[in-house]
């Protein structure tokens, strides 16, 4: 007969005996296993909290070198406003991003007012770095010839000097003068600009050329005009009558043409302004896709003139407020038009 001593070390060399070992062993092993595991698993997720919140911080300290550099770039387009003699002259660019490949400039040029609209294709980062070199060089050329045509052919051939890294761009460049009423100008590829008569013809500006970086040697002339009192002139890049609306329809010429003259009697910033609302309430839900710019030129009626305030040659700090644009609601801004 079997003790029970003995029938315990039989059944402990059984197969059965032997199975129930095997498992036994690596249940214990499993779960001493455990904590570790679970230590492992939360040094993970630290690391990559860690991680994360470190590529949060690269993110915010990129977002405030742009904002930053979108800051510069509106002290650069400036001033926004300007009374001159007769003229008034107001200005404003509404980016689709935080920089703008569109700007527009005022300067003085000895006796005449230098007024440039440029829009360089393309838009974010690498536009809005070389928006300030074309804007660089159209200052300086500016400055060196008196027929604004010679001017953009000189921006041109610069441009395309290196072929490879070139932008193709737009340019519209005018010099005023005060004591004729005149505008000589130069228009290289952007839309033509709205010359609204105080009788309410409109003409356009399309004397010039190509755009500019793609012919080296491009041809371009200059054309003239006379501003008289109540005249009006909006130079504008292709973002404003391509502007679309849900029904996929673009602003177009006829549009801006009415929502100015709808306001013909106002300052060059309530035009400017007022504009803009009308381009945006024709959009509605839609965003825009890309920059809007405008320049407005108005010759006041029955005004004394006046130079200046400032004794600057080149204009590089706003007259007064940034050249961001913030949108009204929609009720405001029919009601702004309204009055």
């Amino acid at each position: 007969m079997m003790t029970s001593t003995e029938g315990m070390l039989v059944s402990r060399q059984s197969p059965l005996g032997n199975r129930l070992e095997r498992e036994k062993k690596r249940d214990g092993n499993t779960s001493q296993g455990l904590p570790a595991t679970a230590r492992s698993l939360t040094a993970g997720i630290q690391s990559v909290k860690q991680e994360l919140d470190a590529v949060r911080r690269e993110q915010a300290k990129l977002q405030q070198a742009i904002y930053e550099a979108a800051q510069i770039q509106r002290k650069l387009c400036a001033p926004r406003e300007l009374v001159w003699g007769e003229f008034e002259i107001a200005g404003e660019i509404f980016p689709v991003r935080h920089l703008s490949g569109d700007y527009f400039k005022v300067m003085e040029l000895d006796s005449a007012l230098g007024l440039t609209v440029g829009d360089i294709a393309g838009k974010g980062l690498s536009a809005g770095i070389w928006q300030a070199h074309l804007m660089g060089l159209m200052r300086r050329c500016a400055r060196r010839h008196s027929d604004p045509a010679a001017a953009v052919a000189e921006v041109n051939a610069e441009l395309c000097q290196d072929q490879d890294e070139a932008p193709i761009a737009a340019l519209f460049f005018a010099r005023l003068d005060p004591q004729e009423n005149e505008l000589v100008y130069c228009n290289a590829g952007l839309p033509a600009p709205l010359l609204l008569r105080h009788n309410k013809t409109v003409e356009r500006l399309e004397k010039g050329g190509p755009m500019l970086g793609a012919l080296q040697k491009a041809a371009y002339d200059s054309g003239t005009v006379r501003l008289n009192p109540g005249d009006m002139l909006l130079a504008y890049s292709d973002g404003v009558t391509e502007c679309r609306n849900s029904e996929d329809e673009e602003f177009e010429i006829g549009r801006l043409s009415a929502a100015v003259n709808a306001v013909s009697g106002a300052s060059a910033n309530q035009i400017l302004f007022s504009t803009l609302g009308a381009v945006l309430d024709f959009a509605d839900a839609c965003s825009p896709e890309d920059d809007l710019t405008l320049l407005v030129i108005r010759r006041r009626e029955g005004t004394i003139i006046e130079r200046p305030h400032s004794r600057s040659k080149d204009f590089s700090a706003p007259h007064r407020g940034p050249t961001s644009v913030v949108r009204p609601k929609k009720a405001e801004r029919r009601g702004n038009r309204s009055k």
